[in-house]
């Protein structure tokens, strides 16, 4: 046995050094490969830097020989007034020779005449015997000094430094995380940076097993970004950052971990009246409690049509619930949900079909009666939409009920502050405020909702939005009005 052990372990280690050679052998060629495509690449990039300089050469030259055209034109036309001015003064001074000979005065005094006019008006006596240009060029001249020995500076670019992930800067709030990051020293060759995040229940480092994937986002080209409509169903949120420049890649920042927690529940399927079908955080009036689905699925099970649906059998969790003395009966449409609020502040909120005739929003103490309704007993607090005929808006606790003049939003938020007694309904979407409940909870809450002709759907892992808290402040400051339904339990 001891020999076969040995000889196990040395055929194992045979087998890693097999593949640890299959790797290195991999790793030469990929080496090989990955330096013909660096001193492509170097190619291409020294090729460009020709191609500039040509380019530039190209045009700094074209631009040479236009002023050399300018002044050579400028100089030439000088040179033609010359010309003509030296010309027109040599038959002057040839006139002039020629009326010496004259023996009569008045013709003489008349010839002077003639040569004093010509000569007065004769060009040669305006012209500037001055070039109108310089033959230097010396102003075309270039000095490449600089950028020789920038050229001389150049090297392979260099791996970004990590970033460091500035925790005091870091906001979470309204479902967004907002992250912001510095360079540890300034980089200019830096392209863009990657964010990578992932969701978690551990506070900490990030844990080797049980994490979720990370997210990905990438060409951030600020050093802060906001990642917006979260849900928040877990209580942590890992992040880092990665430094990127055109060629590479730098170490990412060391992971920081944000605190994101929310009110994360279920609807119950559980605790629902048969007449509501319950899908996780969606819940549906059921006219047929359940009865028309049976009767769909039966044909799919026709074969075995003797024995009970799944989902209806004696075993099955659900129907054992359905025949317990706390499952709702009767017109107590209601469907409670699968977390207790037991202490701190937390928000969800609630969207009606707009087809639903009638359904209530609130919260319960645990172990409701098996007719109760929300609001009329002593241990329910809810607000009440009644679209039947003509709509009603009211707040509804110990079987009373107060009218809300105030229109019915589409989204409807919930507040519940269970260590300071208070529970608001806010219009989700302007985060206006619709009721506030003031009272003193002394047995955990659950979410409760009742249904009649319609559908809900609940939208949980939501932090109190900073608006609630703004007008909870304010309220809570000023002295708000409160609602005369209000007790202490």
């Amino acid at each position: 046995e001891t020999l076969q052990r040995i000889v196990s372990t040395l055929v194992n280690k045979n087998d890693e050094i097999h593949n640890f050679i299959d790797m290195l052998n991999h790793t030469i060629s990929n080496v090989q490969v990955n330096s013909s495509n660096a001193i492509s690449e170097l190619d291409e990039e020294f090729d460009g830097l020709y191609s500039v300089l040509h380019e530039m050469k190209g045009s700094m030259a074209n631009t040479i020989q236009q002023e050399e055209a300018r002044k050579i034109q400028a100089l030439q036309d000088q040179l033609s007034q010359c010309s003509r001015a030296l010309e027109s003064s040599e038959e002057l001074l040839e006139l002039a020779v020629q009326s010496l000979d004259i023996k009569n005065p008045v013709e003489l005094i008349e010839a002077a005449r003639q040569i004093k006019d010509s000569v007065t008006v004769a060009s040669a006596f305006r012209l500037s015997l001055k070039p109108k240009v310089s033959d230097s060029m010396t102003h075309m001249m270039v000095d490449f000094a600089l950028e020789k020995r920038m050229l001389q500076a150049v090297k392979f670019l260099p791996v970004p430094k990590a970033p460091e992930i500035d925790v005091a800067a870091c906001l979470v709030a309204d479902n967004c995380i907002t992250v912001s990051w510095r360079m540890p020293e300034e980089d200019s060759r830096i392209d863009h940076f990657v964010l990578e995040y992932r969701k978690t229940n551990f506070d900490g480092l990030p844990r080797l097993k049980g994490e979720q994937r990370w997210e990905l986002v990438d060409y951030i080209k600020a050093t802060q970004y906001t990642l917006s409509g979260l849900k928040f169903d877990t209580k942590y949120m890992n992040l880092r950052v990665q430094a990127c420049n055109k060629a590479v890649a730098g170490e990412y920042s060391d992971p920081v971990t944000l605190e994101t927690k929310a009110f994360v529940f279920s609807l119950d399927s559980t605790s629902s009246h048969l007449n509501l079908k319950v899908e996780d955080t969606y819940v549906e009036w059921d006219p047929t409690g359940g009865k028309g689905q049976e009767k769909t699925k039966g044909k799919e099970n026709k074969n075995r049509s003797n024995t009970a649906s799944p989902k209806r059998s004696t075993n099955s969790p659900r129907a054992s619930a359905r025949g317990g003395r706390d499952r709702f009966a009767g017109e107590s449409y209601t469907v409670l949900g699968d977390t207790a609020v037991e202490s701190g502040q937390h928000y969800w909120e609630v969207r009606a079909q707009k087809d639903c005739k009638s359904y209530s929003v609130g919260v319960t103490y645990r172990n409701p009666g098996k007719f109760d309704q929300l609001g009329k007993t002593n241990s329910s607090w809810c607000i009440h939409i009644n679209n039947w005929l003509q709509t009603t808006f009211s707040a509804k606790h110990n079987n009373k009920a107060k009218t809300l003049d105030i229109p019915v939003p589409d989204r409807i938020g919930v507040y519940c502050d269970f260590d300071g007694g208070q529970l608001s309904f806010y219009n989700a979407n302007s985060k206006a405020l619709l009721h506030t409940f003031r009272t003193k909870f002394t047995q955990p809450l659950l979410p409760g909702f009742m249904i009649w002709c319609g559908g809900l759907t609940v939208s949980t892992g939501l932090q109190v939005p900073s608006a609630v808290k703004t007008l909870q402040k304010s309220e809570n400051g000023l002295g708000g009005s409160t609602s005369s339904l209000n007790n202490v339990a």
